[in-house]
């Protein structure tokens, strides 16, 4: 076929894309979480979402290293339940990776506008999406290449924050007004827990994004476990790590809502107008343009995937003379434009532009995990010759507890957000009217576009 994605990838380079597409959630986003469950609260919550999460990845293996194919959890669902079951994965997936690109740009026009107050932040923010739109279609190994420079210069200086930041760490701040709405741990408090699942989850959203570089891997069944495992890891220790320390560095309610908590954090500790300051705001960005490019590396392959299942127009399929997909990356470039352009145009249940981007996100991701462990378990019923490198650990307690929790996030978010919760299912029903109206495309699609892995 020709219209198949090279093998280039090594597991450094998918230990990256797997960290390089979360990291960014390790610097903005997790602490509106605060906002509404307090530092305690939240504290809990992240707590359970880190389970959920280690738990899924464990599981998720076995799924990426049995079907490596650039759909990822489309390519699951597919084989599974059939064409309607790849369809809800697909779109899930999509809407998570086409939402979660314009909260980190525009948190990318905040950093900035920290060092430049008159750079208007989506502006900065539009430039960033044109950047690394250019330098994907360029060719996926330079693209990995960097999204592992970046990756490490992220992970580093989030290492070095925490360093300049503990001197000054209190326990008393972190957990002054711990628990959002009440003084114990009473109803308020113990609604506020599930109220921030959403951000919670950022914290780790889209690290299973590596699944979808999986055609592009080397011996993706050595090298997929190693990255994945790896990589969850390091999230885990990262996250846990900088919300402790943030948290204490002074009132932390001065750091809810905003989409620079970190630079804020320190300030609190070193001062507006130190070095350690600036160099925050600077290299911080990388944590940011990791998760920014390796999100725009993740939607652009689910949509080409999609396409060349014949479940989007087919000339989204189409590959540059870089073997890249170059229109896919484009059209999730001008939805993420659009997005940011509508900031102060549409209200979703007074939010933020941000913090609905990052919620529209996780419903995507918390329907695309629970087919995913859905698929894991019909998949062994189902297909049991199935070739399986890597078979999850603890089957089927660990992603019982994965598919377990993921329904309760997802109960918790349409309970929490059902204006955002409305609009994610018209999404989903827009896209299966679509499906409807054209079995003839997908009848004329690549019969073997979906064998790997067979």
């Amino acid at each position: 076929m020709t219209n198949r994605l090279k093998p280039t990838l090594g597991t450094l380079h998918l230990w990256g894309i797997a960290v390089g597409l979360v990291i960014s959630g390790e610097y903005f986003g997790w602490s509106y979480g605060w906002a509404v469950a307090g530092t305690l609260g939240f504290l809990v919550t992240t707590a359970l979402i880190a389970t959920l999460y280690t738990c899924f990845i464990f599981s998720f293996t076995e799924l990426t290293t049995a079907i490596p194919h650039a759909g990822g959890p489309f390519a699951y669902s597919r084989r599974a339940f059939g064409e309607t079951g790849g369809l809800i994965a697909g779109l899930a997936t999509l809407i998570e990776f086409v939402f979660a690109p314009p909260a980190i740009a525009m948190a990318i026009g905040a950093y900035l506008n920290v060092q430049y107050p008159e750079l208007n932040p989506k502006t900065a923010a539009v430039g960033a999406y044109l950047l690394f739109m250019t330098l994907n279609i360029l060719g996926v190994k330079l693209a990995a290449m960097f999204e592992l420079v970046v990756t490490v210069l992220a992970v580093i200086e989030l290492l070095v924050f925490m360093g300049v930041v503990s001197p000054g760490f209190s326990l008393a701040n972190f957990a002054a007004h711990g628990w959002a709405g009440s003084d114990s741990f009473g109803l308020p408090a113990f609604s506020g827990i599930f109220a921030a699942i959403p951000f919670a989850i950022w914290f780790f959203l889209a690290i299973e994004g590596a699944a979808m570089a999986a055609e592009e891997a080397k011996d993706p069944t050595r090298t997929i476990p190693r990255a994945y495992i790896s990589g969850i890891l390091t999230l885990v220790v990262l996250a846990i790590g900088v919300m402790l320390m943030a948290g204490g560095a002074g009132d932390w309610r001065k750091l809810a809502d905003i989409n620079d908590p970190l630079p804020q954090a320190m300030k609190m500790i070193v001062g507006e107008h130190s070095n350690w300051m600036h160099m925050l705001v600077w290299i911080g960005l990388f944590g940011l343009i990791a998760s920014f490019h390796g999100i725009i590396l993740g939607y652009s392959r689910q949509f080409f995937a999609l396409a060349r299942a014949g479940y989007l127009p087919p000339a989204l399929a189409k590959l540059s003379r870089f073997q890249t997909p170059h229109r896919a990356i484009i059209l999730g470039g001008v939805l993420g434009i659009a997005a940011i352009y509508s900031d102060g145009v549409i209200n979703l249940q007074g939010m933020t532009l941000t913090a609905a981007m990052i919620t529209m996100a996780v419903f995507g991701a918390i329907v695309m995990y629970i087919m995913s462990m859905l698929s894991l378990f019909k998949l062994r019923r189902s297909a049991p010759e199935m070739v399986r490198s890597f078979r999850a650990p603890g089957y089927p307690i660990v992603p019982g507890i994965a598919l377990l929790l993921s329904v309760v996030c997802l109960l918790a978010m349409l309970w929490f957000n059902p204006v955002i919760g409305a609009l994610f299912f018209a999404i989903m029903l827009a896209g299966y009217l679509y499906f409807l109206a054209t079995k003839a495309q997908r009848d004329r699609a690549p019969q073997d576009s979906m064998l790997v892995g067979e």
